[in-house]
């Protein structure tokens, strides 16, 4: 897909005031191109990320940034997204009649497309089905095949230099038996395929896939956004995060059942970003107080084992979070995040392309916040202000 913009200067790397630059990527399947459009405009705007953590799609998205040299990032987000996507002569977008109506019969045949046939490069469906399946077998227990997307993953990321950690990844996901959330860190592990493979495997149309005797689930199951895990890391550094979600919380009072289903997708995969990064507000802000109260003590209170433990949690680090949210057309329906249409992936890329255009207007995203609480969340507008 070839975005038309036009030319401006770029930096290799922008000198940003901050220690860490984090780019963090919901789950959200079909829309995750949105994400791929997110990081084509930061790299152009010479912002690359340190960091990258994502659930699901979002993993996959930033394991094909962190396994490939900054040059060839965009490429292989191309590759990944037109090698799963798909687009028919018979049942063109340029030979559908205009209208909201039109679209959302050309979205809804994909979609079906996808349930029937898969997506290529991604998954298949199971034939004969699952419940024609021995029970406690693999291909017993989902609906789909995902070996198309191992392949994918080995012939577009380097997992080399993915584990070199060069950009640190980060991917989350759920231990089927036991329900616990858990992160696989290039700073604690080595990733391979499956570990990707585990934090998309939603079921039950994937698999749980075995790592090391256990077996894991899609991660947006507990937790959609990985934000928390990037702020709450230690030692804690100056940071500045691109929050990328692909579900809204805030939309309308559904008017139909298709609503309802897309209105209950929304609220369950939005992992209610606002609340908590007013929640780490309010922590960082009694972090900053600690740290100035300490400084206050007379020495002989700073040798206190009390004084000792309040200096574990202050600090003076600051944050901005910068929130990006793919807002769904109301054409897309209840199965936008399985709709493989390529015409919807240029979509989405573009979208995300512009959206980060917008928001980069603001000088504020990429300063050093001076606020008492040492945090600024900019949540995109349509004119990209705060």
């Amino acid at each position: 897909m070839n975005v038309q913009v036009q030319p401006r200067a770029t930096t290799a790397e922008r000198r940003l005031p901050f220690e860490c630059i984090a780019l963090v990527l919901q789950g959200g399947g079909a829309p995750g191109a949105y994400q791929a459009g997110v990081y084509e405009a930061l790299a152009e705007a010479g912002i690359h990320p340190d960091w990258v953590a994502g659930i699901s799609i979002g993993a996959i998205n930033c394991a094909l940034i962190a396994g490939n040299p900054p040059e060839r990032r965009v490429d292989g987000l191309r590759a990944f997204w037109e090698g799963i996507t798909t687009s028919y002569s018979w049942c063109d977008w340029a030979n559908v009649p205009k209208g909201d109506a039109a679209r959302e019969w050309l979205n809804q045949l994909y979609a079906g497309f996808a349930l029937v046939a898969g997506a290529p490069g991604f998954f298949a469906p199971r034939y004969p089905p699952p419940w024609l399946r021995p029970p406690g077998t693999t291909s017993a227990i989902s609906l789909y095949d995902t070996s198309r997307l191992r392949a994918t993953l080995e012939r577009l990321v380097d997992f080399d230099r993915l584990n070199a950690a060069t950009t640190r990844l980060s991917v989350g996901s759920v231990n089927a038996r036991s329900g616990n959330f858990v992160y696989f860190d290039t700073k604690t592990h080595t990733i391979g395929p499956e570990h990707l493979m585990a934090s998309a495997a939603l079921p039950p149309g994937f698999p749980a896939v075995e790592i090391e005797g256990e077996h894991y689930w899609d991660g947006g199951l507990v937790s959609n956004t990985p934000l928390q895990w990037v702020v709450d890391s230690q030692p804690r550094l100056d940071t500045l995060a691109f929050q990328v979600d692909l579900w809204s919380a805030r939309g309308e009072l559904p008017r139909s059942l298709a609503e309802v289903s897309t209105r209950q997708k929304e609220i369950q995969y939005s992992s209610r970003t606002r609340a908590s990064t007013d929640s780490f507000k309010r922590i960082q802000r009694l972090r900053r107080v600690t740290a100035d109260l300490l400084d206050k003590l007379p020495e002989e209170l700073r040798r206190s084992p009390e004084a000792a433990l309040l200096r574990n949690v202050a600090d003076r680090k600051v944050y901005n979070i910068v929130h990006l949210i793919y807002r769904a057309k109301s054409y897309e329906g209840p199965a936008k995040d399985y709709e493989f249409s390529r015409g919807s992936m240029e979509d989405h890329w573009r979208a995300g392309y512009y959206d980060v255009v917008r928001t980069l207007r603001h000088p504020g995203v990429v300063e050093r916040p001076t606020n008492h609480e040492g945090v600024l969340t900019f949540d995109l507008a349509a004119d990209g202000r705060e």
